[in-house]
């Protein structure tokens, strides 16, 4: 049985093999190979594993679309690491950017050695799929385009997956934001995490008494063994950004199905990023286009991870405040006046679209009023 083939209800994973000791990944079919996707090339699925880059554990990667002021302040960020330039390598993944954005972004790559790839589809499933299979290390970090590395956080990194015991298949790390504009006064102290913030300070295994319930890895920050994120067929299509839409979980999905497995999924506050949060997104509109987008993609993580019975399950909580607050849906979408009811509503429209009409979701992904993503 081939890694990641599905029986039934369950993804069978096997553990992944690590390099041999000259330092290279067995292909499909047992054997090593010393191919490489070329730069600017669209990487084949079912193609063999590229060669490993002697003596370096770890691939930056930064996927992005028509943002180079961003990537730029990102690749100076890994400009200024704790640790030498050559023990790491850096991944960008255009996605479909714009012809004058994807200049921009080529020249930063040049200008800080990084491999650049670009896509003709958008998508950050399909952006953080590529690059795990151009990687050629056998750890891959993530960071969006926005967010700002801490000085030592290769470093941190490079420790983590190299202590000893059990190795970990995937860590988040933690995120902090930076302001473009202050946070305002009527933003919900409970809705900082749908900025992509995560303030707790600790490590242990997600979905443990080790840290807080509710506590998920956030795609902006995290670090993956490439094989067993392979072996567990990638970031799911379905879920993440695409376009206009703000799908989101699919950082949580591919985490779940990993601990699910049996593998090893941490959390980590000594690898840190500082989030640059758009002042765009401070508005209520954004926050609401959000919540409905997070309802929407909680039911497809559900399904995904083979759980459609914890979405029957709360389909009751949900219908009875989608009727209660219904008309509370009448009030400007840029207005501030009962906020907290409002979002309500906004989670429990998404999550029931997606709960009753898959293809409906489906559609409304593809039409997305578009929306700072």
């Amino acid at each position: 049985m081939t890694m990641g083939q599905r029986t039934g209800h369950q993804i069978l994973l096997q553990p992944p093999p690590y390099p041999d000791s000259h330092g290279d990944t067995p292909d499909h079919d047992g054997k090593t190979t010393g191919q490489q996707p070329a730069v600017g090339s669209t990487i084949n699925p079912l193609s063999t594993f590229s060669r490993y880059a002697a003596g370096m554990d770890l691939t930056v990667c930064i996927c992005t679309h028509n943002r180079p002021l961003y990537v730029r302040d990102c690749l100076n960020g890994l400009r200024q690491q704790t640790v030498r330039r050559d023990r790491f390598a850096i991944l960008l993944v255009d996605s479909a950017s714009s012809a004058h954005a994807a200049a921009e972004v080529a020249d930063l790559a040049a200008q800080h050695d990084a491999r650049l790839i670009r896509l003709d589809q958008p998508g950050i499933g399909l952006a953080r799929n590529t690059a795990a299979w151009a990687a050629r290390t056998p750890f891959i970090a993530y960071i969006d385009d926005d967010a700002i590395p801490a000085g030592d956080w290769v470093e941190t990194i490079l420790e983590a997956i190299n202590q000893p015991g059990r190795r970990p298949a995937l860590i988040g790390g933690r995120i902090l934001p930076k302001w473009e504009a202050p946070l305002p006064a009527w933003w919900p102290a409970s809705l900082r995490g749908v900025l992509s913030i995560i303030e707790y300070e600790g490590s242990g295994e997600y979905r443990t008494a080790a840290v807080p319930a509710g506590l998920e890895p956030y795609g902006a920050n995290i670090v993956v063994h490439v094989l067993s994120l392979l072996a567990a067929g990638g970031f799911g299509s379905t879920l993440g950004r695409v376009g206009n839409s703000l799908l989101s979980d699919e950082d949580v999905q591919l985490a779940w199905t990993l601990q699910d497995a049996g593998y090893s999924v941490r959390y980590d506050s000594r690898i840190v990023v500082h989030h640059q949060i758009q002042a765009r997104r401070l508005d209520p509109a954004w926050l609401l286009a959000r919540l409905y987008w997070q309802g929407a993609s909680h039911v497809l993580t559900a399904r995904l991870l083979h759980q459609p019975h914890a979405v029957w399950r709360e389909l009751p909580q949900r219908l009875a405040v989608g009727l209660l607050l219904a008309p509370f849906g009448l009030i400007p979408r840029h207005s501030t006046r009962l906020l907290g009811a409002r979002w309500r509503l906004a989670y429990a429209a998404g999550f029931l679209r997606a709960a009753l009409g898959w293809r409906a979701t489906t559609a409304a992904i593809a039409h997305a009023t578009p929306i700072a993503a």
